[in-house]
């Protein structure tokens, strides 16, 4: 598989072949033309009616790419592929699970011979705002407005949660499908917790007092996954936005200036960094990977560990006998907190896009339709333990016990749900940008105001390249 040359930025590989219309592949001596906004395809379309909204060419192939992570592949092998077989069963379907998205597709992109679907994720995911700037995808706008699979009295957007569609909105055009319900916090044993008589914290002042127990009973109280720090920006932006409210976060996405020196990022990023000086993380977590993190978690040799609603289902093969996983919501940093303690992150994610230079755009959108229905999302959620933004579509299921634990909490929260959008819109400021730093922050390498510092120097990296695209919210 053709990589990009060594030296060479995502950015600067996909930008430099399209500002020259041509692409030499890296040890072929091959000249690839390029073809973006699906020009230089033949795009076919069938016939639109009521049984197929979308126009979908009924015996043309489509080639399917799917991240072969946390959630594997058998999501799309077992439960949507089948399903759209079954509706166009003279369409070939061609598979393919790949773990380095960008290596095995960026050449593609360029070339102008993408497949018609792509499961966009991974460390090696292609930033979805590089490929929107590029030209590089095809419009959900259609998906969206069409009928949905299982009521076509209601338009697709109309059964999904509320932000689903805008967290893969760029300006005013949906670009990205995020099918996973994320519910994002800190994660412990119950069972471990119930033999201690531990209460889970609310306050970040029961947070210290907790960890000094936890450490006089022989263990670590946090760990987390040190190798991708990223994992400890959530928590640092919950804090924050839940004690000085929304607006913090919001300046953030918008790049204003002095929006990472906020006394609220301030005030999280030293309760945090505070876990390091009062010993309270795992010794050797800083050279953890999240598997060795979260093994060692499982291991009870940690009580704390930050992770999205995904981690009971990653964790699943390493689980000890007698384990359960429970959810909470970080903790406030002060009861006079701007937002209540039940606030917390939940976010769409898992990104699908369809190429705008794909064979079969049509084809793809109605795999996503089938993805949206009730079948196709309880499917994934049975499959891989995840919530989807389909409501109502994990309703009966039996979930495990981390899953319904936080569900509850999401339901306990109600209108309290926070996001932010900086990572999608700029992803070299989210990485290695500001991950980067809370490495070096929780590693005690950085002081807090050299971390606020560097954070409003990536920021700034942003707001000043004219070659970016800018969002705001």
């Amino acid at each position: 598989m053709t990589r990009i040359p060594s030296g060479w930025s995502r950015r600067t590989f996909l930008r430099s072949a399209l500002a020259t219309g041509a692409l030499v592949v890296p040890g072929s001596g091959v000249l690839v033309g390029c073809a973006t906004s699906g020009g230089g395809q033949e795009q076919t379309e069938g016939e639109v009616s009521d049984d197929n909204p979308l126009g979908v060419p009924t015996d043309s192939p489509l080639e399917i790419y799917i991240f072969n992570g946390g959630f594997g592949d058998k999501y799309a092998t077992d439960v949507h592929e089948p399903m759209y077989k079954e509706k166009y069963p003279n369409a070939e379907i061609k598979h393919k699970a790949e773990v380095d998205i960008a290596g095995a597709l960026q050449s593609r992109f360029v070339a102008g011979n993408p497949p018609d679907f792509v499961n966009n994720s991974g460390d090696g995911q292609i930033p979805l705002g590089q490929l929107v700037s590029d030209k590089q995808l095809y419009s959900l706008a259609d998906l969206f407005d069409a009928p949905s699979w299982d009521d076509p009295s209601k338009k697709v957007r109309d059964t999904l949660v509320p932000g689903a569609v805008e967290e893969g909105t760029f300006g005013d055009t949906p670009y990205a499908l995020h099918l996973a319900l994320t519910i994002y916090g800190l994660w412990y044993n119950k069972a471990l917790f119930d033999q201690h008589g531990w209460t889970p914290p609310t306050t970040w002042a029961e947070m210290t007092d907790l960890c000094k127990e936890i450490k006089g009973a022989g263990i670590a109280p946090w760990t987390y996954q040190g190798v991708h720090a990223r994992y400890m920006t959530w928590p640092l932006l919950t804090m924050a936005a839940k004690h000085a409210g929304e607006d913090v976060l919001k300046a953030i996405d918008n790049l204003e200036e002095g929006a990472w020196a906020h006394e609220a990022i301030k005030e999280s990023a030293n309760a945090l960094a505070g876990l390091k000086r009062s010993g309270f993380i795992l010794e050797g977590t800083e050279g953890m990977d999240h598997i060795q993190a979260q093994g060692a978690w499982c291991e009870g040799k940690a009580a704390f560990v930050p992770c999205g609603s995904w981690l009971e289902s990653e964790q699943v093969d390493v689980t000890p006998e007698g384990f359960e996983f429970a959810f909470m919501p970080e903790p406030v940093l002060s009861e006079d907190s701007a937002l209540p303690k039940e606030t917390l992150r939940a976010t769409a994610g898992e990104p699908y896009v369809v190429p705008a230079a794909a064979k079969n755009p049509r084809g793809g959108l109605e795999y996503m339709r089938i993805m949206l229905s009730k079948e196709g999302a309880r499917g994934f959620t049975e499959e891989v333990s995840s919530l989807t933004v389909v409501q109502g579509a994990a309703d009966g299921l039996q979930l495990k016990p981390g899953l319904t634990s936080a569900q509850d909490a999401l339901k306990t929260a109600g209108d309290n749900v926070i996001n932010w959008r900086y990572q999608t819109w700029y992803q070299s400021m989210w990485n290695p940008g500001i991950n980067a730093h809370i490495g070096d922050l929780l590693a005690g390498r950085m002081s807090v105001d050299e971390f606020s510092t560097a954070c409003e120097a990536e920021a700034k990296k942003i707001r000043d390249d004219d070659s970016i695209t800018k969002y705001t919210r």
